[in-house]
């Protein structure tokens, strides 16, 4: 496949060997890569404090069980079947939830609670309800609008989603990469299409409203058909969203990864065509594409988001979720007031030892300024609408354009290539350029060339 510029000057293979460099996601800005131990219990403690509970907060609660470890994984997660375990760490979750609330020191009222992981539905069903009725013990929930976990429909059992229909459970997510039993072999993941259709059923009768799929292209021994098939095939249960990853291959992160054979990963021109096929087959099948990598039905709330200009992003990826505050429970866990983001520690024995001790497990985060706040939704309205005002934003947030004056010449190349147009101060991604949106982020991005090669490549 060989698109080109709208002056005819760079194919595909060309625009890919230019812009394909390491870039940050942007589920966050300042990024996770920039947060440090400047930032600890005792910021977070007094965040909690101050924090604007006017509006209900959001929950995120990370479980790091898994049944095995799958191969390409990037998340905090660890191999665990232990009963015993997963009920002590649900009596800590609890516990941290006890020591936010006395920094709060007020009643909180909750709109969202998510699940995530790993694997939550390896809780006991036990467990899963006995952590919701801890919850409702201590937040208000009535006014949660939305309870969404993210399952592996291999582990997913009858007994776990009549306590999800129980606990309220309205989205949920399946994992299923890619059906291909040759790509799921390299990446320890074995998965049949009919255990994907019963979870997607057994949910849809608990009660759950809302179905994603994440699907992943670029993984090991995968080719573009194998995608194509793969988003047909799951396209029969219409699911209200479906999400379509690029794996980040990290190893320098995520030893595990080191299991995966490099020489056996798509390069990027072909991990583009995947990504390309896949994106072209949804849209002529009735899905909506939204922002870099989220595809939903028109019906569905974050297409309805995306046409009202209230798309956003945070470490879950895109949302509909515009809570001010996060309050993130378990390890690696990261939340968000107004003045900046934290982050638990990754590692659970660290996590464990600071609870039981009655301190707030926070190992790393970033303080916000306004100049931060200023950039970052300059960067969320590129990643969610693929178009920004500067000025306007400067308007609203009383800030000197001047501040951004250095971004200007960086954006020209991208100009010239047709991936952005340039109207004024208002800067829009083009067709051709939203592959690439990450790079154009970046160039806005005052911090992204010292932490680039923390960073998946962009394509």
């Amino acid at each position: 496949m060989s698109l080109s510029s709208p002056t005819g000057a760079l194919t595909t293979r060309e625009l890919i060997a230019r812009y394909d460099a390491h870039a940050p996601r942007y589920t966050s800005y300042p990024t996770a890569a920039q947060f440090t131990p400047a930032v600890g219990a005792a910021d977070w403690g007094a965040w909690l404090g101050a924090a604007p509970l006017d509006r209900a907060a959001s929950l995120y609660l990370h479980i790091p069980f898994c049944k095995r470890l799958c191969w390409y994984c990037g998340c905090n997660t660890r191999a665990m079947n232990r009963v015993g375990v997963m009920s002590s760490y649900v009596d800590l979750l609890l516990k941290e939830a006890d020591l936010v609330l006395e920094r709060i020191g007020r009643p909180v009222r909750v709109g969202s609670i998510h699940l995530g992981g790993g694997t939550p539905n390896m809780l006991p069903p036990e467990e899963l309800e006995r952590l919701f009725a801890g919850l409702a013990a201590r937040f208000d929930l009535g006014d949660c609008f939305e309870i969404a976990a993210e399952l592996d429909p291999e582990v997913l059992t009858q007994g776990w989603v009549e306590a999800a229909g129980r606990i309220g459970l309205s989205r949920a997510s399946l994992g299923v990469q890619d059906l291909s039993p040759k790509v799921q072999a390299a990446v320890n993941r074995p998965e049949s299409f009919e255990t994907i259709r019963w979870a997607a059923e057994a949910l849809r009768g608990q009660g759950v409203t809302s179905l994603n799929l994440d699907l992943m292209y670029g993984l090991p021994l995968q080719g573009a058909e194998h995608v194509v098939t793969t988003v047909a095939q799951i396209a029969v249960l219409r699911p209200e969203r479906i999400a379509l990853f690029g794996y980040a291959h990290v190893p320098w992160m995520k030893p595990h990864q080191k299991l995966i054979k490099e020489a056996d990963l798509p390069g990027p021109e072909e991990r583009f065509t995947q990504s390309q096929a896949a994106a072209r087959y949804l849209v002529q099948k009735g899905w909506q594409a939204i922002g870099l990598d989220h595809f939903a039905l028109p019906h569905d709330s974050m297409a309805a988001a995306v046409r009202a200009g209230r798309l956003h992003r945070n470490f879950q990826g895109y949302t509909t979720d515009e809570a001010p505050v996060l309050i993130g429970l378990g390890a690696s866990s990261i939340s968000r007031t107004p003045q900046g983001f934290v982050q638990n520690h990754a590692q659970e024995r660290d996590w464990r030892a600071d609870v039981s001790a009655g301190t707030l497990p926070v190992a790393r985060g970033v303080a916000l300024n306004p100049r931060d706040a200023f950039v970052g939704e300059i960067i969320e309205r590129l990643m969610c609408d693929f178009t920004v005002d500067v000025a306007e934003i400067a308007r609203m947030r009383g800030r000197d354009l001047a501040e951004v004056a250095a971004v200007w010449p960086r954006l020209q190349r991208f100009q010239l290539d047709g991936l952005i147009e340039v109207n004024g101060t208002t800067v829009t991604v083009t067709d051709l350029g939203r592959p690439f949106v990450r790079a154009v982020c970046a160039a806005f991005d005052p911090g992204a060339a010292d932490i680039e090669k923390r960073h998946a490549r962009v394509v």
